[in-house]
């Protein structure tokens, strides 16, 4: 990824949702003017969610998505149908389309009321107008529980209200600036900020990982100046750098080395927690690895991460976190491991979620997975907090907010 593309994780998510052959492929195509689903009068075209980033004017950068049929049937339809609601888990903006034709069913309205509670912004959508008569517009009106101006009627085959539908979806899925910045905030032009990145053989050669990439955007738009080395340059640098860094920022993994070669009166922080307190779970991830003290032999602890990749013999998420957590609890921890979109709906079990920085989710996807772990009362935490914590070092790797450096207390 080039450093001037949008990441997916910062665009504007919008799904599109609705029963096999109400159109939402077509509906989709529609909108962006391009063949981004594939379109059949087939039921069940679209058997797994279709992700396609891409610029919707006057919009901006977007992410636009296509799921499976809310009615699929069958196991394999259910397994489909499942995908299709969390789709929604890291939805913005939802475009519930409408046969026309048939008019709203009860998934339609099932489906509607999932998307009320999560309280995601929607527009829905009668596709096929010109084969609606007004008892079926009436129908879906009654159904859905709205009123006139809230059903726009378009023609996916025609076009027609496909310039109107645009212009709604970029009115229901605006969103403002956020004013948070990973590392903006904290430092002033000129400031000279390390940034040790270690050559790690599961990046794709050649690239920084997402956020040592974004890190180093906010610095430059701070006109700080950006130094990049790896873990085994850290005390000569300081050393020959003529002067004090403002900040050292380490990959966790080297968080260890990285402590002990950065001299004390350095700040010092990893990726890991700038981008925890970027997306507002700093707090929550904090206190939650205070849970590593209380494990006992048999708990179970999960380990999820938002994106998937090949496994390295020495992978952080199957091998390193687990191989740490037992050397600091002493105890036989049992390891779970998700990736990806997966992350279960029941986590009663569990007696610690610990989490990727979740720098390819959302802010809508790692909210929810957030508020899932409280609501059934499981602690969560990141890596990068994990590392510092069993290691030693993060109440100086949070000494920079000094709410957060409160929470761990003497």
């Amino acid at each position: 990824m080039s450093m001037n593309q949008t990441p997916m994780s910062e665009r504007i998510h919008i799904g599109f949702f609705g029963k096999r052959n109400a159109g939402k492929s077509s509906v989709m195509n529609a909108v962006t003017g391009q063949d981004l689903a594939v379109v059949s009068d087939v039921k069940g075209t679209t058997t797994d969610p279709v992700y396609k980033s891409m610029e919707l004017l006057p919009l901006g950068p977007v992410v636009m998505m296509d799921t499976p049929g809310i009615d699929d049937e069958g196991e394999l339809g259910g397994l489909r149908v499942k995908k299709s609601y969390q789709v929604l888990n890291k939805t913005d903006a939802a475009v519930l389309v409408i046969d026309g034709e048939a008019g709203a069913s009860e998934e339609d309205r099932s489906l509607l009321e999932r998307i009320r509670r999560k309280r995601i912004p929607y527009i829905v959508v009668l596709n096929k107008k010109e084969l609606a008569s007004e008892d079926t517009r009436a129908q879906t009106l009654s159904k859905l529980g709205l009123r006139d101006e809230q059903l726009l009627p378009v023609s996916a085959a025609d076009g027609s209200g496909i310039k109107e539908l645009k212009e709604c979806i970029a009115e229901t899925a605006k969103q403002e600036e956020p004013e948070q910045r990973i590392v903006g905030d904290m430092i002033s032009p000129s400031d000279f900020i390390v940034l040790v990145v270690p050559v790690d053989s599961a990046a794709p050669k050649g690239r920084l990982i997402l956020p040592q990439q974004q890190t180093i955007r906010d610095i430059l738009e701070t006109d700080a100046v950006s130094i990049v080395i790896k873990e085994d340059r850290v005390k000569e640098t300081i050393e020959n750098l003529g002067k004090k860094p403002r900040l050292v920022i380490t990959d966790s993994q080297a968080f260890q080395k990285v402590a002990e070669d950065t001299p004390a009166d350095i700040m010092l922080t990893s990726f890991s927690i700038l981008f925890a307190r970027y997306k507002g779970n700093l707090e929550t991830a904090v206190a939650g690895v205070k849970a590593l003290d209380s494990l006992e032999n048999g708990d179970k602890v999960l380990i999820s991460e938002g994106c998937t990749h090949h496994r390295q013999c020495d992978d952080i998420g199957t091998v390193k976190i687990p191989r740490w957590i037992r050397e600091y609890t002493g105890k036989d921890i049992r390891f779970e491991t998700t990736s990806g979109t997966q992350f279960p709906d029941e986590l009663e079990d569990y007696k610690l979620i610990v989490h990727c920085g979740g720098c390819m989710l959302n802010e809508r996807e790692m909210k929810y997975r957030l508020s899932c772990a409280s609501d059934q009362g499981v602690p969560m935490t990141n890596y990068g907090i994990l590392i510092a914590y069993v290691k030693g070092i993060l109440k100086r790797s949070v000494e920079l907010f000094p709410e957060i450096y409160r929470l761990l207390g003497n």
